[in-house]
């Protein structure tokens, strides 16, 4: 049986007012200064206690079956002494086993950020443990960090250690025998350029730091070691690089900022090594690792520009899209004189070619043997391994792909733990064989949720590097527990495939849950039977002599509320199909239409819309370059309702009011700004002007904000911290935080016949709550709503 939920009311009031009081207003324009982001979670932190939903649980949905992206691995040596290995997620925090993987315990999970680019144990105290926020693969849905973070008890409770502007931390380098010296590595922002790259040094444990290391604002530092005989001696990667809503990670006309640097002081000087190295301008990302036992031997593992060979008619990318030039990707260095000369070790092949695919900006680790100098592995889309220096490899199968992260044991080199998309891995024969640990590891991401009207109902969702998958949903169930008592049954299960791929939308026809749409990379749009199986491929083509059509890496459709048969496709037209089948562009190009932010991933596309379900045919679209529209009369004519928005902020989503006409709310999303303010709009008469109420919501950004299906007043929001309701139509705020970790909620629905709220976060799977409480509480204060 669900429990009562009871709150006085002079409580209520009295927590009402302290909420407002909270109120922070977020400037629009700029990006967002460190020190006012870590102000802004210690407000929402805050906000947790002061909460009136506080004590309102959420329950863990799974998936119990798969698990996510590992960033890194630290491990306790040696083995049989210490059985503990922790894991940096890429959006899910750190994990802990001390049990090899048998169990798993969260032991960092609430943070400015939970995504995490490495974590380090010191040499000389295994209870010292270092983190750095941010991972530095910068994938699309990368999330950027907030600096450093020390353990002195093995993680039990951690300590804020500054550098909060550097986003992105690749590694952490921790002094043998003085754990009080430590080098961190800053590949810096994502989106724009900034000064917080390179290297950073603390000999005080982190209560002040000096940079040694730095190149420019556009170059930062991918990868760090340092020689195991010479403390002093240490070699950087640095990495020119800057993601463009636009384009992939690339190098760029002036870019000569890329390479390998040598410090034999400690970082007081550093020498750029060239001698047998590619050229600068076609030097992508580069991955370091020396020898254990030959400290002489260091390798580099270089995403080379070069071309190859030009791209065949035709041709397209691992997403569908048109190859450009290929390059020869994957390179092999070696030096056996600590950097003073290189040779290229690898080939040239097609096999090389392969090891990063399309994407080698994602990649670029390497691990030497610390035994044997001629064993190498480089991580690609697999994990390779090369017995002779790099002249030939082999693949090792048998986990997932995409790796990450990989620690050889330096006393049995046969013992692998390796960090993949999939998450954890285990061999103990070098390779041949692996143990995973993929169904006790919950750092999913999640990147959307949806939900049909089965019973029990079931919950659709597109995972990162997993697919689309569903589960089913029922809070409500119990079972026969022990002496005859009642005791709710577990909500977490295992999730079975659904239609659609990793970066896909969903939408379920409400009268037919064996009907499902499903939108994959790019906007390609599918209908599925599940009865029968059969699928039909329902993309519109852009017109003869037209150009080719623009969408998001996960494009949005809808079915309209007053029809199921009517779906609407966002591209950067806007499509609607009347008869499930046929779609008719009915907008004109709604985005910019920049010719000089066009490149090689679409952008300027719809990313939000939204039909009124009072009137057919009243429909908002909102664009990933800022802009919004509505149409009155289905796409006959359209309004520019941009004014009064934050400019240049993607319209991360807009939700037409279910009880009035006019009223409709929208959300934007600064990420790709570097600003982290709260973008929340309401308005009241069809977009012509527009209310500020994100009210005393600290920061954001903000993914998604939904109306509830029985009550104007309520309403909810998903950020990067986790989920907040309005009870009074977006004038204050609540968190409802408990036991919720602190996550990117990407998504999030409540389903209007089981009063039930579904969250689908980036990093922490899916999770649910009961909303009736929530309601109750509202028609207690202020009468129904309904």
């Amino acid at each position: 049986m669900l429990k009562k939920w009871r709150c006085h009311v002079p409580a209520v009031m009295s927590a009402l007012v302290l909420t407002t009081a909270l109120t922070t207003v977020a400037t629009a324009g700029g990006q967002t200064d460190p020190e006012t982001r870590l102000r802004w979670y210690e407000q929402h932190e805050a906000m947790k206690d002061q909460s009136l939903f506080r004590k309102l649980p959420w329950q863990f949905l799974g998936p119990t079956n798969i698990s996510g992206r590992i960033t890194d691995v630290a491990v306790t040596a040696p083995r049989g002494d210490s059985y503990t290995i922790y894991v940096a997620s890429a959006s899910g925090g750190v994990w802990k086993t001390v049990n090899e993987g048998t169990t798993w315990e969260p032991i960092f999970e609430h943070g400015p950020s939970t995504s995490i680019g490495d974590v380090t144990i010191a040499p000389s105290d295994e209870s010292i443990v270092w983190i750095g926020l941010g991972e530095a693969n910068i994938f699309r849905s990368s999330m950027a960090g907030a600096g450093v973070y020390k353990s002195t008890d093995a993680g039990e409770t951690w300590e804020h250690m500054g550098l909060a502007g550097t986003h992105t931390i690749p590694r952490i380098v921790i002094h043998p025998t003085k754990p009080d010296i430590v080098y961190v590595a800053s590949s810096g922002h994502e989106w724009t350029n900034n000064q917080e790259r390179g290297v950073y040094k603390t000999t005080d444990g982190g209560e002040t730091w000096k940079k040694v290391l730095y190149i420019d604002e556009k170059t930062g530092v991918i990868d760090l070691v340092m020689d195991p005989e010479d403390s002093d001696t240490l070699y950087a990667a640095t990495w020119q690089r800057i993601r463009k809503r636009w384009n992939d990670p690339r190098n760029e006309p002036d870019y000569y900022g890329s390479g390998i640097h040598k410090t034999t002081d400690g970082g007081a000087t550093w020498q750029k090594l060239t001698e047998g190295l590619p050229a600068p301008e076609v030097t992508g990302r580069v991955g370091l690792d020396v020898c254990r036992s030959k400290p002489n031997v260091v390798y580099a593992f270089i995403d080379n520009y070069g071309l190859a060979g030009e791209a065949y008619e035709g041709e397209a990318d691992s997403y569908g899209r048109p190859r450009g030039g290929m390059i020869k990707g994957a390179e092999v260095y070696r030096s056996d004189d600590k950097g003073a000369t290189w040779r290229k070790t690898s080939r040239t092949d097609d096999y090389t070619k392969r090891i990063n695919a399309t994407y080698g900006w994602v990649f670029g680790q390497i691990r030497v043997d610390p035994n044997d100098e001629n064993t190498i592995y480089v991580m690609g889309v697999a994990l390779h391994v090369s017995y002779d220096a790099g002249d030939t490899f082999k693949p090792l199968w048998g986990m997932h792909g995409d790796h990450h992260a990989l620690w050889i044991d330096p006393d049995n080199s046969d013992y692998l733990v390796n960090g993949n998309d999939g998450g954890v891995a285990i061999s103990y024969d070098g390779g041949e064989n692996w143990k995973t640990f993929y169904d006790n590891l919950p750092v999913v991401q999640f990147y959307n949720v949806a939900y049909d009207m089965e019973e029990p109902f079931h919950v659709y969702g597109s995972i990162q590097d997993h697919g689309s998958y569903r589960g089913v949903v029922n809070l409500r169930q119990e079972q026969e527990g022990r002496r005859g008592r009642r005791r709710p049954r577990s909500t977490a299960v295992e999730w079975e495939r659904a239609p659609g791929g990793e970066g896909s939308s969903h939408a379920i026809d409400p009268t037919d849950p064996d009907t499902v749409y499903s939108a994959g990379f790019y906007g390609s749009i599918s209908r599925s039977d599940l009865a029968d199986g059969d699928r039909v491929r329902i993309k519109p083509r852009a017109a003869d002599g037209e150009d080719p059509l623009r969408g998001q890496w996960v494009a949005p459709f809808i079915i309209s509320p007053h029809n199921p048969r009517v779906l609407y496709l966002g591209l950067n037209h806007l499509y609607r199909a009347l008869d499930r089948d046929n779609f008719v562009k009915i907008s004109p190009d709604l985005t910019h239409n920049d010719p000089e932010k066009m490149g090689d991933i679409p952008y300027q596309t719809i990313f939000a819309i939204s039909e009124s379900p009072v009137k057919f045919g009243l429909i908002y679209a909102g664009t990933d370059d800022g802009r919004a529209h509505v149409t009155h009369h289905g796409g006959t004519n359209w309004t520019d309702i941009t004014a009064g928005l934050a400019e240049d902020r993607w319209v991360s989503r807009i939700a037409a009011s279910a009880f009035d006409e006019g009223t409709v709310y929208l959300a934007q999303n600064g990420k790709r700004n570097d600003d982290f303010a709260a973008y929340l709009f309401k308005s009241a008469d069809y977009g012509k002007t527009w209310r500020d109420i994100s009210a005393n919501i600290p920061c954001g950004p903000i993914n998604v904000v939904r109306e509830d299906p029985k009550n104007p007043a309520i309403l909810y929001v998903g950020t990067d911290l986790g989920v907040y309701v309005s009870i009074n139509g977006g004038k204050s705020w609540h968190v409802l935080a408990n036991n919720l970790p602190t996550t990117f909620v990407h998504d999030l629905v409540i389903h209007p016949r089981d009063d039930i709220i579904v969250i689908a976060t980036h990093g922490r799977g899916v999770w649910a709550m009961d909303v009736r409480p929530i309601r109750g509480l509202v028609n207690f204060l202020f009468g129904s709503g309904e």
